[in-house]
């Protein structure tokens, strides 16, 4: 596959509405990209603050399609950050309370909600999406759908908020697009002073995601990892810790049960890793959803499906993590040559 057919999006043309809609975008992306999301179908799991806010950068983006999934209702920990539901949508399934704000958004895009369990969904259902976001799913559930997703060719990510923490692992099998190799080219005349000027040429990559599995079998006591623990800090540790409290006890760390809770943590976090430098203070910020880590969180997660959509520029290799003691993220590179 070459340039040209990475970037093409022929046969597929926007109306007049959209090219006004858009036209911020178009200048940004360029039209060929803009085509590209205007045929792209997204299911987005999870309907909590983090999904509501990846929901709103991806269907303002302009894609065809946009699926709401969630078999859980609104609850008061949702209005923390849950800006698609109203208020009197208390107690009602958060998808369905998510649709009118979702399409008021943008009425171009087609919008839906699907209420039942996740679990019950296999492969006829997943092929329909081009992309497949999920959040709020304990690890069994996140491989089983990422195996599902790898075996019919649909772009995965996994993705989560607890408080302030947040993260997400992107599992897009082989993933071709284009980025642009900037040279500098001489264009004085002989005997002039010389002048250059930055060439852009679009170079196509391919490369080789690796499965969410590479995250569970991750070994956080590996000396390889212990030394980039000052560095980047213990946000992988605490990871863990979070996605084995929610497999252990079947939910996420609650304000109801505090510092019953606290002290769960804290005990499992003694025992995936003694001795470990995820101090007891960074269980004080995993609480709810906080606003501003669902905003940047869920708007990396945006935009990194957009990034998969366009095929153009590198989407992240492949666990993001954003550490609220520092208020910054980074990527750790799992399983990749």
């Amino acid at each position: 596959m070459d340039v040209d057919v990475v970037l093409s999006a022929s046969g597929i043309e926007l109306t007049e509405a959209e090219n006004e809609l858009y036209d911020r975008q178009i200048r940004l992306w360029g039209l060929e990209s803009q085509k590209r999301l205007r045929t792209a179908k997204i299911l987005i799991s999870g309907l909590n603050g983090l999904g509501a806010e990846i929901t709103k950068n991806i269907i303002l983006s302009g894609v065809n399609s946009v699926k709401l999934h969630d078999d859980q209702i609104v609850t008061e920990a949702d209005f923390c950050s849950q800006f698609l539901a109203a208020r009197d949508s208390l107690g009602s399934n958060r998808a369905e309370a998510s649709l009118e704000r979702a399409r008021a958004l943008n009425p171009m895009v087609d919008i839906s909600a699907d209420t039942q369990l996740l679990k019950d969904r296999d492969s006829d259902f997943f092929k329909q999406f081009d992309v497949v976001v999920i959040n709020g799913e304990n690890n069994n559930e996140l491989q089983r759908i990422d195996t599902i997703c790898r075996k019919i060719g649909v772009k995965f990510f996994a993705t989560d908020v607890w408080g302030m923490f947040g993260f997400h692992f992107a599992s897009l099998q082989k993933h071709c697009y284009v980025e642009d190799v900037f040279k500098y080219k001489v264009v004085s005349k002989p005997n002039e002073k010389v002048k250059c000027e930055t060439v852009a040429t679009p170079v196509q990559r391919d490369v080789e995601y690796p499965e969410y599995a590479v995250w569970l079998n991750f070994d956080i006591n590996a000396q390889k990892y212990q030394r980039k623990l000052k560095r980047d800090g213990p946000g992988i540790i605490l990871l863990r810790v979070l996605q084995t409290f929610r497999s252990t006890y079947n939910r996420d760390p609650s304000y109801k049960t505090r510092q019953t809770d606290i002290e769960l943590l804290q005990k499992i976090r003694d025992e995936v890793m003694p001795n470990s430098a995820l101090s007891d203070e960074a269980f004080e910020l995993v609480f709810a959803q906080i606003s501003p880590a669902v905003a940047v969180v869920g708007g990396v997660v945006a935009q990194e499906v957009i990034k998969v959509v366009t095929k153009m520029e590198a989407p992240h290799r492949n666990l993001f993590i954003f550490n609220p003691e520092t208020c910054m993220g980074y990527v750790e590179t799992l399983g990749c040559n």
